[in-house]
């Protein structure tokens, strides 16, 4: 069910931007390179019994949204962006009443559940986005950038979404010094993930299934991931006040710098890596709290 607001998605798409409105309940703004990681992305957010247990099951705990809540404030009476919104798992989690709440992704079958928990949305790739600059109180990016080819064109892209005296979140991607495994270790991650797929273990049941969810996780092997650099370096020439919390799927303690503790078949990895779980390096998510001062303020 929609959200009640007197906004609408139109106010804020550019003048020029190449819209096809013929479908009213799900405008697309054209995806000009469909690679496959692009491909899976759309497949597996679209599948209808795989999507619905994600948007059951991922990122919907109390320690998500106690995280958020802290890092990102009510969502009430706010205009918010979710980049990669994907079945709509953010909002299922975090609740209140946005101004308006816009939800963008590649899969048609996602978005479609995105709108019964109350999104408005388009579909569109997160690396060309037709919106308008500098108009959204929040801008949400979770579990999102690495499941995307270029992760540097999507952070910008959602940056300039922000205005004056807005924030935005970026949570659940892969801290880059966490999982570069080297060696055995590395050897030892992908033969885990073999095995997973052979024995059908883990959330994703069937091979199918888990075979499809990799190939959306573009930038998750030993090595690639986000750093305080990837966001420092691009953010605050941008002139956003950059506040980074490494943590390990903990609470909103994790803003008080607790990190919580790596989960054991990590820290084995790590050991054999030559990193410490105790770290920042060590936490396995790099969530990055960005605000863009408000000069008039």
């Amino acid at each position: 069910m929609m959200l009640e607001t007197d906004l609408q998605l139109k106010d804020f798409v550019r003048p020029d931007a190449e819209i096809d409105w013929s479908d009213p309940s799900l405008p697309r703004s054209p995806i000009r390179n469909i690679t496959p990681g692009l491909k899976a992305n759309a497949e597996y957010f679209g599948h209808p019994e795989w999507a619905q247990g994600y948007l059951k099951y991922c990122h919907r705990n109390k320690r998500f949204h106690a995280r958020w809540r802290r890092a990102a404030g009510s969502w009430d009476d706010k205009i918010v962006v979710d980049v990669g919104c994907g079945p709509g798992n953010v909002y299922a989690n975090m609740g209140g009443k946005p101004k308006l709440l816009i939800g963008i992704d590649v899969s048609e079958g996602g978005l479609r559940m995105a709108q019964d928990v109350g999104y408005t949305t388009i579909m569109g790739d997160a690396q060309e986005m037709p919106f308008v600059s500098h108009f959204a109180d929040i801008v949400v990016l979770n579990a999102a950038l690495h499941h995307c080819d270029d992760m540097e064109k999507v952070l910008m892209e959602s940056a300039r979404l922000v205005k004056p005296g807005g924030i935005m979140v970026i949570d659940h991607d892969p801290q880059i010094s966490s999982i570069d495994f080297r060696g055995l270790a590395k050897g030892l991650w992908y033969f885990r993930l073999f095995v997973n797929l052979m024995l059908q273990k883990g959330f994703h049941r069937s091979r199918a299934e888990q075979s499809l969810v990799l190939a959306t996780e573009i930038h998750h092997d030993p090595g690639e991931g986000v750093s305080e650099e990837f966001f420092l370096d691009n953010l605050k020439p941008l002139g956003f006040k950059v506040d980074l919390y490494p943590h390990n799927n903990n609470g909103e303690e994790a803003l008080d710098g607790d990190m919580g503790e790596v989960p054991r078949r990590f820290r084995i990895l790590q050991r054999l890596s030559g990193v410490n779980p105790s770290s920042k390096a060590g936490a396995i998510i790099l969530m990055c709290v960005a605000t863009l001062p408000d000069s008039n303020a």
